[in-house]
């Protein structure tokens, strides 16, 4: 069983190391102290295998707390890590100096917590092993003094053999520092045999630094006749080549309990320390780039935070964003786009010098420490550089790429206390650059936050909004411009929402597309209108075909094939009553996948149309590529037709357009007598807006169906109403 003992006064670090250390083996037992009086008082009694204490403590620190410890005969030389929030060398030498044997900075990475605690309970476990060997030589020296002179000779080569084989360096000195013994491996490190190091200066051979600071502890080693703390040291041998040891420095004692040498033994941790090292550069750092990572950058602004409040000086952090990478990534692949982004992050560290830090946050984010902030206009210099540096292009695999950053600024310490509020306040500065259109920055304004707020809020009450049914379908009547007859209705979304009434779709959707919301309530409208196509089915109206507008996000995420069936099955609604409406974006844009989706909608016997023809880029091209049924001319070109001679040309030409195409053509926005007149003689067959009618309720409009079958009726005639459709 692995002890390891604890001492910290705070309950939550104690809780956050005790789950650490039981995760470092499965045989460790923790016994865990608030109090370093009581940790003192276990420890009269038993021996642990790793002590993890607290520097700053109420009763005692860790320095006076390490000193006690090794005032302990048996727990003398028990690894002692001290965890320090402090930066300042001297607590650490006072705490060196006190006997502890490593150091942990807080706030304490668990990684790091984890891989220290393995080393030094292994590094226990072989200077326990040294220590047996040590005992079973002094036993054999003992021993070998009663024999005669030649069996000593003969036993203490022996004894070498045994010691040579111990995966460590071990030597003894004598008081007057000179070496008494050396196995093979201190001989081999210092390019030496053990014949030729025996009778000589037992540190002659190492450096001036070395050399003093192993001569003054063994002489602590003489004086006190008991065994140092094993302690870490960084060492080049004779070529050069830099080592790392654990060196544990013990007395041999004679038959009468006196010290006659100090044996030392170095046991090579090298190979540990580079996998530790590497374990926390990828703990740190990013794969790709080799930037410091969020974690870092963190850690890095807490460190800078914790200066700035001593030294009153400012900082900013940057927040970049690439815009358009995306499109990159999908029409060069991952490959051009990792290269794109391992040649931003040189430029990036380029841009920098000093004390500033460059990161990568994920994805085509980065960010940048600007360090002793002299004024803002200073930070949104630096910003607008960082602007023109991106947009320079990138030249990749033979291909010149443009691309553009969004920046968001924030500054210390007006903005965030913690790298948490500073890194939240750059990113919706950066988001407001990107509202913006790309390619500028912003300063983190107050107003940002509220926004957010807002949103949030927002997004709760939609989301309250689609579980208590608070959404609802409002229909505007469609008419046949030659009969004057109603053959349709467009459905168009409201929200009864509390305390405010009815709220048409501009106030929430783009909430609903930002936090990703339009799908559920994209679901919920082409349920409820195939729902309501069924129950006028059921009245016996003559039900006209419902026609639901689908977003490119649900064309993105969603199998809308399946979703349109499974809404008609479950509603017993055919097919031909059912039409989409798709924006010429989805149809220009698309991909392979949405060519197939709508065919295989056509396929199933409903119709598709493109909504606000002629605001995007129409292109019989498209249209040839995509079978659709009907076009609808945008509200903004009805809506000016009569003063703006482009706006006539356009709707001729889309009417023109839709007869050679064989498709139906519907305006929208009609409101005035004229406008439908010119219309009319212009060929267009269909129109609806305030001039036949505002949206109503669905049971309004039923009563508006009801009474034109009631006059068809009476007039002798029957005409089928032939479109109805939602829009969000």
């Amino acid at each position: 069983m692995t002890t390891i003992v604890i001492v910290d006064d705070r309950a939550i670090n104690r809780s956050i190391f005790e789950k650490l250390a039981l995760a470092v083996d499965a045989s460790v037992k923790v016994h865990c102290f608030a109090s370093p009086v009581d940790a003192l008082e276990y420890m009269e009694s038993s021996v642990p295998d790793l002590i993890i204490t607290d520097y700053s403590m109420p009763e005692m620190d860790g320095a006076d707390l390490t000193q006690k410890v090794r005032a302990l005969e048996h727990c003398s030389d028990v690894p002692i890590v001290v965890i320090t929030v402090f930066t300042d060398r001297s607590f650490r030498i006072r705490a060196l100096e006190a006997g502890a044997t490593d150091f942990l900075q807080s706030p304490v990475d668990h990684n790091e917590f984890v891989s220290r605690a393995r080393n030094l309970l292994a590094l226990r476990e072989e200077q326990n092993a040294v220590k047996r060997h040590a005992r079973f030589l002094e036993q054999e020296l003992v021993n070998v003094e009663q024999q005669s002179k030649e069996a000593l000779r003969d036993s203490r080569e022996q004894l070498a053999q045994v010691i040579d084989s111990v995966p460590a360096m071990i030597t003894t000195s004598t008081r007057d520092g000179l070496c008494a013994f050396s196995n093979a491996a201190w001989a081999r490190f210092l390019d030496s045999t053990t014949a030729e190091l025996v009778g000589e200066d037992t540190y002659g051979k190492f450096d001036k630094f070395t050399r003093e600071r192993n001569r003054r502890l063994d002489r602590k080693v003489f004086i006190t006749g008991r065994a140092l703390p094993p302690y870490e040291i960084e060492q080049r041998n004779h070529a050069g080549d830099i080592f790392h040891f654990i060196v544990t420095k013990s007395p041999l004692l004679d038959v009468d309990g006196n010290t006659t040498h100090v044996v030392t033994t170095a046991t090579n941790i090298s190979d540990r320390k580079r996998a530790e090292a590497h374990l926390l550069h990828i703990a740190h750092h990013d794969a790709l780039t080799g930037l410091p990572n969020r974690t870092m950058l963190g850690e890095r602004i807490d460190e800078e935070i914790f200066q700035c409040r001593n030294s009153g000086r400012s900082f900013a952090l940057h927040f970049i964003d690439l815009d358009r990478f995306k499109s990159i990534n999908d029409a060069l692949g991952h490959r051009t786009g990792d290269r794109l982004l391992e040649v931003l992050a040189e430029r990036l560290l380029r841009c920098v010098d000093g004390s500033d830090l460059v990161a990568r946050l994920g994805g085509d984010e980065f960010a940048i420490l600007q360090t002793d902030l002299k004024s803002s206009e200073e930070a949104l210099r630096f910003a607008q550089h960082l602007v023109s540096v991106v947009e320079e292009p990138f030249h990749i695999s033979g291909r010149e790429l443009q691309t553009s950053a969004s920046v968001g600024i924030t500054k210390y310490p007006e903005d965030g206390l913690n790298s948490e509020e500073l890194l939240r306040c750059a990113d919706m500065a950066m988001y407001q650059s990107k509202a913006d259109g790309g390619n500028t920055f912003h300063l983190f304004s107050t107003k940002m936050d509220h926004h957010v707020k807002e949103t949030v809020a927002l997004e709760a009450e939609l989301r309250n909004a689609i579980e208590h049914d608070q959404l609802e379908l409002f229909y505007q009547p469609q008419i046949d411009l030659r009969t004057q007859e109603i053959v349709g209705a467009e459905a168009l979304l409201r929200w009864n929402r509390p305390d405010y009434g009815v709220v048409a779709p501009n106030v929430f959707l783009g909430t609903a597309e930002e936090v990703g919301l339009i799908l559920p309530i994209g679901e919920w409208v082409i349920f409820a209108a195939c729902q309501q196509a069924k129950k006028w089915l059921d009245l016996g109206v003559a039900t006209p075909r419902i026609a639901v507008n689908i977003s490119p996000t649900q064309f993105r995420k969603q199998n809308v094939p399946q979703l349109l069936k499974d809404a008609l099955v479950s509603c017993s609604l055919p097919p031909d009553k059912l039409e989409i409406e798709i924006t010429e974006n989805i149809v220009l844009h698309g991909s392979e996948a949405t060519v197939r989706d709508l065919r295989e909608i056509r396929e199933m016997g409903i119709a598709v149309s493109i909504d606000d023809f002629g605001t995007g880029y129409s292109s019989l091209a498209y249209l040839s590529r995509y079978s659709v049924d009907c076009l609808k001319i945008d509200r903004c070109f009805t809506r000016d037709m009569m003063t703006d001679p482009n706006n006539t040309v356009i709707i001729k030409a889309i009417v023109g357009l839709g007869k050679s195409l064989d498709l139906s053509i519907i305006a929208e926005g009609v409101e005035t007598r004229e406008q439908a007149e010119y219309l009319t003689d212009a060929g267009c067959e269909m129109a609806q807006g305030y001039l036949f009618g505002k949206p109503v309720p669905a049971d309004d409009f039923l009563r508006l169906l009801e009474e034109q079958a009631a006059n068809l009726q009476g007039n002798g005639q029957q005409r089928a109403l032939v479109g109805a459709e939602f829009e969000l």
